[in-house]
């Protein structure tokens, strides 16, 4: 949802910063003669930041003539792979946004849309980090070049001592600062969004799909099949079906533990037996057969 919502807005603020600028210098020669004064020079440059193509008139107090000076620099190539890069991005946020919400089936249908969403939020990634280094590098050298102190120097009437060169009128920096904090910003929105994209895919699914079970766990889970096994739900075919063994020791604890003085019977009943159906009479002889319960008297 960051992604939709704030990627096209900073890769607009971005560019439009950048490409949209305008900057001027002023300056002003005052020569020693008052005569070939010139106390209004403006040099107006900006994008594409071509200064080796930006020149202005500045008068040679000697003679009554001027002179033509061209600015030192070309940092086209900076401003433009920025800008190129936050329009891209921008087109691409549009359509990532309309596939995100008018056709979520078929970007998730064979996996295929996340998996090329992925690839190009990385590309895009790394090509914001380096338009975005490159750029602040080549606005701080653009700020250097057009220092009213270096330019100053390129005037040859400036470098007498009798004549006085001042600036009255400084570019502004506030745009072109903006445009590389907006360029880092999206550096870091494209790659935050990397994690998002790639629980998308099916890379992330298939990490998680077999867990890693640990040797706690494991312990914990033999401990629950030991005693799952040692309780009473294994115990049926102890109680049905004819066996002769079992049957006799089951009879002699029976003529040693049952008392027929049925006055004075006390009977607990921790253990129950479920024999083969066996009645007894008082001689210990069997009468019939039928459903009987033998308990262990304590």
């Amino acid at each position: 949802m960051c992604m939709v919502i704030f990627a096209p807005i900073f890769a607009i603020c971005a560019f439009a910063t950048c490409g949209g600028y305008y900057g001027r210098l002023q300056v002003k020669v005052d020569c020693a003669g008052r005569r070939q004064s010139n106390l209004s020079i403006n040099i107006d440059f900006g994008y594409p930041f071509r200064l080796k193509d930006v020149h202005f008139n500045a008068p040679l107090c000697e003679a009554e003539r001027e002179e033509i000076i061209f600015l030192h620099g070309d940092f086209s190539s900076a401003s433009q792979f920025f800008l190129t890069v936050g329009v891209f991005a921008f087109l691409y946020s549009l359509l990532a946004t309309i596939v995100y919400v008018f056709y979520q089936n078929n970007y998730l249908k064979n996996n295929r849309g996340p998996l090329v969403d992925f690839v190009v939020t990385s590309i895009f990634s790394c090509m914001w980090l380096v338009s975005s280094c490159c750029w602040a590098k080549s606005l701080s050298d653009i700020k250097t070049a057009t220092n009213p102190t270096q330019v100053l120097l390129l005037i040859s009437a400036c470098r007498a001592h009798e004549n006085k060169c001042t600036a009255t009128q400084e570019p502004l920096w506030s745009r072109p600062n903006t445009s590389v904090v907006f360029g880092f910003v999206n550096v870091i929105l494209w790659v935050g969004n990397i994690w998002f994209v790639f629980k998308e895919t099916g890379w992330y699914k298939t990490g998680q799909r077999y867990p890693t079970r640990s040797a706690s766990g494991k312990r914990n889970c033999e401990m629950r099949q030991r005693l799952y096994s040692e309780s009473s739900f294994e115990q049926p075919d102890e109680g049905f079906g004819p066996q002769l063994s079992r049957q006799g020791s089951v009879n002699q604890q029976v003529n040693r533990q049952v008392s027929f003085n049925e006055s004075q019977v006390s009977l607990t009943l921790p253990h129950a037996y479920l024999g083969k159906p066996v009645v007894y009479d008082r001689d210990s002889k069997v009468a019939s057969q039928g459903p009987m319960i033998f308990v262990n008297e304590m």
